[in-house]
């Protein structure tokens, strides 16, 4: 006689559906489900990207989301080079591979001024790792040892962080932009024993040299050792800058000390909206399971090239270098210098370029500024132009190449004219933002959803995938579910799409917080659950969609629940509004905002407007020009269809823009909520002040 066990797994032996994607899977790759049940069951396939598995046999609960492309196993290694487990072999691969590529290019001189790019081989990089290990060694550091990057992106940190992996040190990225006691808390922190700097950060850690007594060795980039500043008697600290060490590691080398996938590759530290940073401890087993997932659902080939300017210091620009390195893609580095990121694209003229919605805003804005302003006839044809075209891309058919001759090569070469892959990620990107840049140039446009804590990527979208307003499916690295947020009204049972709080499972997932085992317990729970914090829902397809925040809601007066980040994004579409930080609490029944402008599309208003001013920050404060913008902003939330408790009664304008510098964002360019509060807390004050006084009084009951 059956048990009651043996039934269910014949039933759900009964649901399975053939399917001739599973047919092109590597055998050895589709084996037992070892992590979404014990039993591990025959999976259900009912979604086209993603399959669906209970997470336990006994609960008869069908929650757990996996990847269409590997359902059977959660992927941990590159499909055809399942040798490569760590970050040192993954770079090891790439020399023997393509050791005569170009690799790492830059623009900057030696003698500081811009040219065109001259470029490192994978060969070049591969020997200057070796030299750099090597001085490390010969300085005394042991395997294990932390070393801190504390520079922006550039060649030589790349070939710092490869020779941390070929010796075992674990590289611990300092944000440029943090300010000195977040910098002094990471080195302690961390134990950190090196640092690679530069002469400008050199200056930062100078003023609190004596409060990081673990370092034992500076190194700074892009100075000669005549040039280093005078440095203090710290007899403990020695001091060399980069190409002395390169030099004393040539006549000193030393053999490698590889590590293994499960040893540390990288703490880093997530700055986060509040409190002091965080280190997530990510191995090599992590990152590389990522890469090789990422990797399943896109080709890259020796021949693309990459703009690197998304800061290296975060996950998200950190996978996207294991992934060129896997696949022989050369990295162009841009100057340092966002405002000259168009001239690098021109010169580069990449082929891949990864970037955050904040930029893809900016660029959408800017050309539907300059469309709306081109003239009647000009309109109409870019108008004519788009809708063709867009219809086409939805319908899956290749689109008359008439209007990319007319109209959108011209848009085009602002990203160099060679673009084949644009990716988004950091936040979630509107779909409209979206169709449009996929129309205007002519590329697939591929966005993502992940944390450091999961080494980058937990979901995306597919290719060949037109639908936007999602980020995708989990990729074959990891599972997700859903988990009730009772006091949020989010079920898996809601109708139409199951809700909840993201959680995540499988070799991507970080270790912990660094020496922080309070923090590591809240965010796991006891079946090893990973809780991101962000609200989702599960699309038709098996694609999810970020609809919320966890940690960021907050509630009006009258009730009303509110996600801020979500208004944001809306209003971020309105041509006047650079950035935009949303305010609202449950002592006040509306939202008001603060806007940083952009400077160019305000001052075209005065001027069509016959308006007089001394400065932006004078035009900024004129009635005029805030309820022109206000205007706008509602005409977009109406189109967005928010709600009325959504809109923003108030708003103040701002010349100076929200950087990290003033310390308005973190270092992946989110809003931090708590001091943008207190930022611009005269200024909220005022805005409640006006609204009180023109609103009429509420009649008691």
């Amino acid at each position: 006689m059956e048990s009651p066990a043996q039934r269910r797994l014949n039933a759900i032996q009964s649901h399975l559906l053939p399917s001739a994607v599973y047919a092109a899977e590597d055998e050895s790759l589709i084996g037992r489900n070892v992590t979404s049940s014990s039993s591990s069951p025959p999976f259900f396939v009912d979604q086209q990207y993603s399959v669906v598995l209970p997470e336990k046999l006994q609960t008869g609960k069908w929650n757990v989301y996996r990847s269409a492309r590997s359902p059977m196993k959660l992927l941990s290694r590159f499909d055809d080079h399942p040798e490569i487990g760590t970050l040192h072999e993954n770079f090891v691969h790439a020399v023997e591979n393509y050791r005569d590529y170009k690799y790492l290019g830059t623009r900057i001189r030696v003698d500081g001024t811009v040219g065109e790019y001259k470029w490192m081989t994978f060969g070049e990089a591969a020997t200057a790792r070796e030299a750099i290990g090597s001085g490390l060694r010969y300085y005394g550091l042991e395997q294990g040892a932390c070393v801190g990057l504390y520079f922006i992106n550039r060649p030589e940190w790349m070939v710092v962080d490869h020779a941390c992996s070929a010796y075992s040190y674990i590289s611990v990225p300092l944000y440029d932009t943090l300010g000195p006691d977040a910098v002094k808390f990471v080195v302690n922190h961390s134990g950190i024993k090196a640092i690679f700097c530069v002469p400008e950060t050199l200056n930062t850690l100078l003023s609190f040299i004596s409060s990081i007594p673990s370092v034992r060795l500076i190194v700074v980039v892009g100075g000669a050792d005549e040039h280093l500043p005078s440095l203090p008697s710290t007899p403990d600290v020695k001091f060399v800058s980069y190409l002395k060490l390169l030099g004393q590691g040539r006549r000193n080398l030393q053999p490698f000390f590889p590590p293994k996938p499960d040893d540390v590759a990288t703490i880093c530290y997530t700055s986060g909206t509040t409190g002091t940073p965080k280190g997530v401890v990510l191995t090599h087993g992590n990152l590389i399971a990522n890469a090789s997932a990422f990797c399943r659902k896109v080709k890259f080939y020796p021949s693309d090239i990459y703009i690197s300017y998304l800061p290296l210091a975060h996950v998200y620009e950190r996978s996207n270098q294991v992934i060129c390195c896997n696949n022989g893609v050369g990295v162009g580095f841009y100057q340092g210098d966002n405002l000259k990121l168009m001239d690098d694209l021109a010169a580069l003229r990449p082929t891949i370029f990864c970037s955050v919605p904040r930029l893809y805003y900016r660029i959408y804005a800017g050309i539907t500024n300059a469309v709306s302003t081109s003239g009647a006839l000009k309109e109409r044809l870019f108008r004519a132009a788009y809708n063709s075209k867009r219809q086409a891309i939805m319908n899956g058919r290749n689109a008359s190449p008439i209007w990319d001759k007319l109209v959108f090569n011209k848009i085009k070469e602002k990203l160099g004219g060679r673009v084949r892959i644009l990716g988004s990620g950091a936040s979630p990107l509107s779909p409209d933002v979206m169709d449009f840049l996929r129309v205007c140039f002519g590329c697939m446009l591929i966005e993502g959803y992940g944390m450091t804590e999961t080494s980058c990527i937990i979901t995306l979208m597919d290719v060949g995938d037109v639908l936007a307003g999602h980020v995708g499916s989990p990729h074959a690295a990891c599972e997700v579910k859903l988990v009730d947020v009772p006091e949020m009204n989010y079920t898996s049972e809601d109708e139409p799409y199951p809700r909840g709080e993201i959680c995540v499972r499988g070799p991507i997932v970080f270790q912990g917080y660094y020496k922080d085992e309070v923090q590591t317990r809240e965010v796991f729970d006891d079946d090893g659950w990973f809780h991101t914090g962000d609200i989702g829902l599960w699309l038709p397809g098996g694609r999810l969609k970020i609809i919320d925040r966890k940690k960021n809601i907050f509630k009006l007066a009258q009730g009303e629940y509110i996600a801020p980040e979500k208004i944001e994004n809306v209003y971020a579409k309105c041509k006047f509004v650079s950035q935009c930080f949303v305010y609202g609490d449950s002592f006040n029944s509306s939202l008001v905002a603060v806007v940083a402008v952009e400077p160019d599309v305000l001052r075209d208003w005065a001027a069509s407007e016959g308006i007089q001013y001394e400065d932006l920050g004078q035009l900024c404060n004129d009635p005029r020009a805030r309820n022109a913008v206000l205007a706008e902003m509602d005409d977009v939330g109406r189109e967005a269809e928010l709600r009325g408790f959504e809109f923003a009664k108030a708003v103040t304008l701002v010349p100076e823009q929200f950087t990290l510098e003033n310390g308005l964002l973190t270092p992946t360019f989110k809003i931090k909520r708590s001091q943008a509060k207190e930022y611009f807390a005269k200024a909220i004050a005022n805005m409640y002040a006006e609204l009180s006084t023109s609103e009429p009084a509420l009649s008691k009951l």
